[in-house]
């Protein structure tokens, strides 16, 4: 694993002692001992009382060095989207000079799933992976490492929070896939398909209809069978796709507007993800400005980054533009009026 990045937060913040389950049947057994011996006065029955006491004393400054003189870093996974579990990197350093640490429990938040470390050795690095879940997309801060401890007894857990503040970029959620399908322009493209159209390259011959255009005659064949002879071309697709966002909705008043206008922007997110996976260059326009067709690793980031960030605009009469009128569009919309709901349309070569 490589070494987690970023300051390291040095100084721990007690966060408090909770008494755990094992602790609390100690500790009424402990005042049944001693109300025995109060009443029997029994000296051994006194001893135990006062050994049993020593324990939870010892108990409750071991579990508070514990967790002391420790040093914590976080590594940053380079994609983490929205409602998806993520995975990032963790390490921890014991800078005791004498004393090791055990059983300390590593968390990203406090009520977080915690990751055990059972032994850390003096000047020694402990590291692991924690599994984390951010509900909303946009700048997100990772604001602390939280580490508790159940050593030496388990009756108490002690904790501490180690101040990070690490900022990660959330990329809006993507869906399984796209739930739009681009409608086939019927136009000149880049890549041939196995379809009738009318590109270049030939599909079939077969005899001349009424109604069919001259132009397509197959002359060669024509005077070699006697008979008139007919050239249907192969379609072409053009192999690129703009992505229209529409997120001038104005301003968000409820909590069901901004749901919706949340699931607008993964809509627009899975659909050019979906695409560029498939070898599109995508497009993306938006009231905040354009990214120019492209494909490859940059144009994905580039347009998680721009919709990781998006937030919604002045409303606008003005309608979109691609910057290739003739390419497929997908035009992704709030509805507005009576109608409920995102609304996707669907555009092929500038068709609305």
């Amino acid at each position: 694993m490589p070494r987690p990045e970023g300051d390291p937060g040095r100084r721990g913040t007690p966060e408090g002692i909770r008494i755990t389950k094992v602790g609390l049947w100690y500790v009424l057994f402990t005042v049944l001992v001693a109300i025995a011996a109060t009443n029997t006065g029994n000296n051994a029955l006194y001893l135990v009382v006062a050994i049993m006491l020593a324990a939870l004393v010892v108990s409750g400054v071991v579990s508070r060095q514990n967790v002391r003189g420790l040093e914590a870093a976080l590594e940053l996974p380079a994609e983490v989207f929205a409602n998806q579990p993520f995975t990032l990197g963790f390490a921890l350093t014991n800078r005791g000079r004498w004393l090791p640490r055990w059983l300390l429990l590593v968390a990203a938040s406090r009520g977080g799933s915690p990751r055990l470390v059972p032994y850390l050795p003096r000047r020694g690095v402990s590291r692991g992976r924690l599994e984390l879940l951010l509900r909303g997309r946009g700048l997100q801060t990772i604001p602390a490492l939280h580490v508790s401890s159940l050593f030496p007894f388990g009756f108490f857990r002690k904790g501490v929070r180690y101040a990070l503040e690490r900022e990660l970029l959330v990329f809006p959620e993507l869906y399984p896939a796209a739930t739009v399908e681009v409608e086939r322009s019927g136009r000149f493209g880049e890549t041939a398909v196995n379809r009738r159209g009318r590109g270049h390259d030939l599909y079939a011959l077969r005899g001349f209809r009424p109604g069919d255009d001259p132009r397509g005659i197959h002359w060669k064949q024509t005077a070699r069978t006697g008979s008139m002879v007919y050239m249907e071309r192969q379609a072409e697709e053009s192999r690129r796709l703009s992505v229209l966002f529409d997120n001038g909705v104005g301003a968000l008043d409820g909590e069901e507007d901004r749901a919706r206008f949340e699931r607008l922007v993964s809509e627009a997110a899975t659909t050019a993800v979906d695409y560029m996976g498939r070898g599109f260059e995508v497009e993306l326009v938006t009231r905040d400005g354009t990214l120019t067709f492209a494909g490859g690793r940059r144009q994905r980031l580039g347009i998680l980054e721009h919709l990781a960030l998006i937030a919604p605009a002045a409303r606008s009469g003005d309608p979109l533009r691609s910057r290739d009128p003739g390419a497929p569009q997908v035009r992704i919309r709030q509805a507005r009026g009576r109608e409920a709901g995102p609304r996707v349309a669907l555009a092929a070569g500038g068709r609305s």
